[in-house]
């Protein structure tokens, strides 16, 4: 039997330690024989959640003997965990246990170092924040989850039902994850690299000169614009754009003009009725196949499903 273990400690919070402990907790023995065996340690009386205080029988030692650890999130980002935690944490690997992390959970192991150099995934409101204050992380903002090695990350909140699935479905395989996820009456599987849910901000005017240049793109992103264009508009060489508009935005102009008429097909698709071919002409894609095409690498699902997704089902082209 796989021991799985969740540290929890004072600031963890409840949603994604409930998801874990529905998912590894519970026994399951009637889809797989044997299960998990299921263990929350930390200190005694640890509050979850900022409301219920919980029986942890066992310490951190724990960790030493665990199969799989489950991190669960953090509700202040800028506090440092408990170094007890972060050194069990640091043995766990070493051992070769593979570790998780839910939601901002992530900040727990890129606080024990154990994220340098990988990607990883939180919830995509924080992202900046971990690309920030832990340099050597490479944060992915899109992804539902990662995995890395021994190192898995999920993203925000229900991200974390993903990502466990994702476990059951390695160690037990995908008829029984499956089976689990029609128990819990959710789709039996979200690829890690479908991109979160994020809302298509409105681009900020950070007043270096690109503001006005990027309001004149986006009321034409009907039209095929090109680096030529915009450099025209702005009245430099397109190698001068390139660099003063990448060190401005951190994307070069094409890719920006990308996102942003990505962006503007989600708000459609979200908003509108107007039939996919229609959103192809007014983002600049074209053509319906171009637009899917684009739309499922960048967000993870085809436009069909994303308005289905926000749109209750109605109809789409």
């Amino acid at each position: 039997m796989t021991l799985v273990a969740m540290p929890v400690y004072d600031g963890a919070m409840l949603f994604e330690a409930a998801i874990a402990l529905e998912i590894f907790g519970v026994d399951r023995s009637h889809l797989a024989d044997p299960w998990y065996e299921f263990a929350v340690c930390g200190p005694q009386d640890a509050r979850l959640g900022g409301l219920l205080r919980v029986d942890t029988p066992r310490g951190l030692d724990v960790l030493a003997h665990a199969d799989t650890v489950i991190v669960p999130s953090c509700d202040d980002i800028e506090a440092d965990p408990p170094e007890d935690l972060l050194d069990a944490l640091r043995d766990a690997y070493r051992r070769g246990a593979r570790i998780a992390s839910l939601c901002t959970g992530s900040f727990v192991l890129a606080a024990a170092g154990l994220l340098d150099g990988r990607e990883a995934a939180t919830h995509w409101w924080h992202a900046a924040r971990l690309a920030e204050r832990y340099p050597h992380v490479r944060v992915n903002a899109d992804v539902l989850y990662t995995h890395d090695g021994q190192l898995l990350t999920a993203a925000g909140k229900a991200a974390a039902l993903d990502l466990s699935l994702h476990l059951v479905r390695l160690d037990h395989g995908t008829a029984v994850a499956n089976a689990l996820a029609r128990i819990l009456v959710v789709p039996p599987h979200r690829a890690g690299g479908q991109a979160q849910y994020i809302a298509a901000p409105v681009p900020a005017r950070s007043g270096d000169g690109f503001a006005d240049l990027q309001d004149w793109a986006l009321d034409r992103l009907h039209e095929p614009l090109t680096v030529q264009d915009l450099a025209g508009r702005a009245g430099m060489s397109t190698r001068h754009l390139t660099r003063l508009f990448h060190q401005s935005t951190g994307l070069t102009p094409l890719r920006w003009l990308h996102a942003q008429r990505i962006r503007r097909a989600q708000e459609l698709l979200e908003t509108t009725d107007t039939p996919v071919e229609r959103i192809a002409v007014h983002t600049g894609m074209g053509t319906a196949t171009t637009l899917r095409r684009h739309f499922s690498r960048a967000v993870g699902v085809p436009p069909d499903t994303y308005r289905r997704t926000f749109r209750g089902g109605q109809n789409s082209s």
